[in-house]
């Protein structure tokens, strides 16, 4: 069976990403279960820094304004860390993964897209910094760096808010 892949309608276009339910299956379900029940529907990119990443995926950035976007995560709380030997999948340009504090298992709703290289952010490599890639966009990817290159304020937050107006799961 193919991987599901997910739609992110976004207010500068839409991008699919495949989600590697076959090799991350705790982070994948929690993703899809959130995207599938409406969760993400209204938020927006409330960290993008050009060169680096785009992050997505928290409740209080329902209001782009909110001093609170970039602390929340998910009703039903972190879920456990993911890091299967049999996947090591590098934080590479378009892959998807999940943001976390930097202690053990604080992941929950929020992501980032990776615009470059961030190998020093992947799970297996030396550092305190450990991010499961759990997904990669397919199509789209200039839709991704049209967010990438959004002018920004302190704080990286867009100037002109980059809503996810929807997230349509296909399985």
């Amino acid at each position: 069976m193919a991987n599901p892949t997910a739609i992110f309608q976004t207010s500068l276009g839409d991008f699919t990403v495949e989600v590697f339910e076959d090799k991350m299956p705790i982070t994948a379900k929690n993703f899809l279960d959130l995207a599938s029940s409406g969760f993400y529907n209204g938020l927006h990119f409330h960290r993008v820094i050009k060169g680096f990443m785009c992050q997505f995926g928290c409740p209080h950035s329902k209001d782009p304004s909110s001093p609170m976007a970039g602390t929340g995560g998910p009703p039903h709380g972190t879920i456990q860390d993911e890091h299967p030997e049999d996947a090591k999948i590098s934080n590479e340009p378009g892959t998807l993964s999940m943001a976390n504090t930097g202690r053990p298992n604080s992941g929950g709703s929020q992501m980032f897209i990776n615009t470059v290289h961030n190998h020093y952010l992947d799970w297996f490599s030396p550092g305190q910094s450990k991010h499961p890639v759990f997904g990669k966009v397919v199509e789209g990817m200039d839709v991704v760096h049209k967010i990438e290159n959004t002018p920004t304020s302190a704080g990286d937050r867009p100037i002109t808010p980059v809503q996810v107006t929807a997230i349509t799961v296909q399985r």
